[in-house]
């Protein structure tokens, strides 16, 4: 797999949520020891208790070594070396397992020495429901004489309910890891289809550039033959041809511009081009393709020098004005100021057309986004244009935005850097 930048971050991120799973786990598992031992350590202490309490109601001396051993781990062998009754014992266990707040149901037995046999004594439960007591699970140990045994039949089940929250957090981590891995998926698979749409326009507009530029080459010898010349009929069709063949060219370069673009195979060429003399030079083009009255009126604050790729800025204000003309009806009239701020310098192009609902003013910048409206089939384009100009400003590192007038018509704005313009 190639690693882009876009694989690299949906490794990245995977990796990360994978080594915040292994460290819940990893802190799941630190408290389920943890939880497991101060468990233990509340038996041994209530057990503890309870022996001295035998012990001091014999008025005997406390062996040096530890009474309590621990056989498995829901299963405590207590020695007391003395005897005791079953009834004082039931109510110690309750006593001591109530004072460290021991909350588990218990069963014990006492081994009796005549019979050499464990004998069960109670079942314990917490809530005072009863519960299936196994009078086979205590077995015998042949190296103690008075001794009782102690089992939790769910303290397992202890374990796990008080680390709800643990589990909780571990479901919630895994659960955004499966939707993570779902989302990469779609979005893998969106990015093949947009592979797959790029590579067609780009072998779409090259096949189509072959075929229109022998179109091209051949309206243009006919049109000078002296059977076209002298025929004003087939003339005026062939000038019909040249005009949409042209138009259909500039259609496929404005896509080619894009293919390019999102290949990122576009470098720019930065220089000075003095913004005056290109603003009058994209007028009297607009003027000469519209071929219309078209009122343009360039207000800029003094002579700037802008440093930029000129090609492509002239694009990007051919554009802006072209598309300002075709959505201004019938008396088209465009304003350029220019407006010196902190951040640089502020160009302003204001047309007088029917402005761009609000709801789609976010999305005007978008490739072949356009707006919904009742004369759109009249309008030529494909929704490339603007997006195009955004294009380029990134490029430049300027901004761009747009914006209804009070009015009518829009404001589209390009925000120059001051390292840019003199």
């Amino acid at each position: 797999m190639k690693f882009n930048r876009f694989n690299t971050v949906i490794f990245i991120g995977f990796l990360a949520i994978v080594g915040v799973i292994i460290m819940q786990l990893f802190l799941l598992n630190q408290a389920y020891i943890f939880e497991k031992k101060d468990l233990e350590d509340k038996i041994h202490f209530a057990l503890q208790d309870v022996v001295e309490k035998i012990y001091r109601d014999n008025k005997s001396e406390l062996p040096i070594t530890n009474p309590v051993k621990k056989v498995s781990e829901n299963y405590f062998i207590v020695n007391v070396n003395d005897v005791f009754e079953n009834r004082i014992l039931e109510q110690y266990l309750k006593l001591e397992f109530e004072k460290v707040k021991l909350e588990l149901d218990f069963e014990y037995a006492i081994y009796d020495c005549s019979s050499d046999a464990m004998v069960y004594g109670n079942y314990i439960s917490v809530n005072g429901k009863s519960e299936k007591f196994c009078k086979d699970c205590f077995s015998k140990n042949s190296d103690l004489t008075y001794y009782f045994a102690v089992r939790f039949p769910n303290i397992k089940q202890t374990y796990f309910k008080s680390l709800s929250q643990y589990w909780i957090f571990t479901g919630v981590l895994f659960l955004v890891l499966i939707i993570y891995v779902y989302s990469v998926l779609l979005m893998l698979k969106q990015k093949r289809y947009t592979d797959l749409q790029k590579d067609f326009i780009n072998n779409m507009t090259h096949e189509f550039k072959t075929p229109l530029a022998s179109i091209l080459i051949a309206s243009n010898y006919a049109n000078t033959q002296k059977e076209i010349v002298d025929n004003p009929r087939l003339s005026k069709y062939m000038h019909i041809i040249i005009n949409q063949s042209n138009k259909l060219n500039q259609h496929i370069e404005k896509i080619l511009y894009v293919a390019k673009t999102e290949s990122k195979q576009i470098v720019l060429d930065k220089a000075k081009v003095d913004l005056n003399q290109l603003l009058e030079l994209v007028k009297e083009n607009i003027i000469l393709k519209h071929q219309k009255e078209i009122k343009i009126d360039i207000q800029l604050q003094r002579h700037f020098i802008i440093n930029a790729d000129e090609f492509h800025f002239y694009n990007v204000v051919y554009n802006i004005m072209d598309n300002a003309v075709k959505y201004s009806g019938q008396d088209p009239m465009i304003q350029i100021q220019s407006k010196e701020n902190e951040r640089g310098l502020l160009l302003k192009f204001s047309d007088n057309g029917v402005g761009i609902p609000v709801n789609d003013l976010p999305f005007v910048f978008d490739k072949f986004y356009r707006v919904a409206r009742e004369d759109s089939k009249d309008i030529e384009g494909f929704g490339i244009g603007l997006s195009y100009v955004k294009r380029v400003c990134e490029w430049h590192k300027w901004k761009v935005f747009a914006m209804n007038n009070e009015d009518k018509g829009i404001t589209i704005s390009i925000q120059i850097n001051k390292n840019d313009y003199e």
